[in-house]
Order: C-alpha cells, then structure tokens, then sequence
C-alpha cells in the first residue's frame, strides 16, 4: 500500500481511507410523536393564557460501526386553572457517521454537538403540532446543549466523589 504524509505529517492512504476525525449527518427523523387536546373544543374559549411546561431528555445509542443515533426528546404540557391545553410528546432522532474520534469525545459530540444541530429541526415539528392542533405555534428558544452537557458531568463528578469519601 502506497502512503503519503499529509499536511500535518498525518499518513494518509493512496484510495483515500485516512485517519481524519470525520462526522457527519446520515439522516435525521421523528421517531414518536404524540399531541393530545383533551379539552377541545372548549379549550378554545378559554381567557386565560396557559402555563407551559417543557422537559428535555437526550438519549445515544450505538446504531452500528460508526453510526450513532442521538434522540432528542421533547415534552411540553401547557395546563391552566380550566385543566389541560395541550400535551405534545415528541422524539426526534439524528443518525450520525462517526470515524476515527477518539472514544472519549464521542459522548460529549453525543449529548451536546448531535442535540445541537437537531433542535431546530425539531423545534419546527413541535411548532407545526401546536399550530395544527389550534394553537399559535409555540417557538422554543435555543438551547445551550453544551453548556448543559457540562453542568451534568460535573454533577456527576462530584456525585462520584462524594460517593468514594463516604467509602473511605
């Protein structure tokens, strides 16, 4: 096999296999979508505006070699004093290629980077479930993933530590 140095005294492979970090994007879906109005049609008479409630969970498993789903799931409920809006469920996945990344940063690509460069699409299906269910389409503001990603593993970390002192 013939072998190069590349720029940065990489070797790199005459039909064009190198060790590069690549990652990439193979598709993106809705994997579970659920929108309940429980109260229509009288919801719809309702003055007051409602309370709405969002909750995040981010999910990564190993799809295949180098391929990673990453599900980003969204709850909302909107309630008020008459009861319940609108509940909307919804699981949005991406598929992502992944080579030659180290397997230390291939979980905080996972569950900070992957829910980055999906939430907008998902932010549009959830808009589009609300608005169809009679709604004004509700417009989630960005999320910092990575910055979240961060706040758990140092909860985490102190979780761990304070777990090893109480063993010693």
């Amino acid at each position: 096999m013939v072998e190069e140095t590349g720029a940065q005294g990489e070797e790199q492979f005459a039909n064009g296999a190198d060790n590069m970090p690549q990652v990439g994007i193979i598709s993106q879906y809705v994997k579970d979508l659920s929108f309940e109005n429980p109260n229509s049609p009288a919801v719809y008479q309702w003055q007051v505006q409602p309370q709405i409630d969002v909750q995040f969970n981010i999910s990564s498993n190993k799809a295949a070699d180098d391929v990673y789903e990453v599900v980003l799931k969204v709850e909302v409920k909107a309630h008020g004093d008459q009861g319940v809006a609108f509940a909307v469920e919804l699981s949005y996945a991406g598929l992502f290629g992944i080579r030659n990344v180290p397997e230390e940063q291939i979980q905080p690509f996972c569950y900070a980077e992957a829910p980055r460069l999906i939430f907008p699409f998902a932010r549009r299906v959830l808009a589009d479930a609300v608005r169809d269910g009679g709604f004004p389409p509700l417009m989630l503001e960005p999320i910092d993933f990575a910055g979240l990603y961060m706040q758990q593993a140092q909860q985490a970390g102190q979780l761990a530590q304070g777990e090893a002192a109480g063993q010693a």
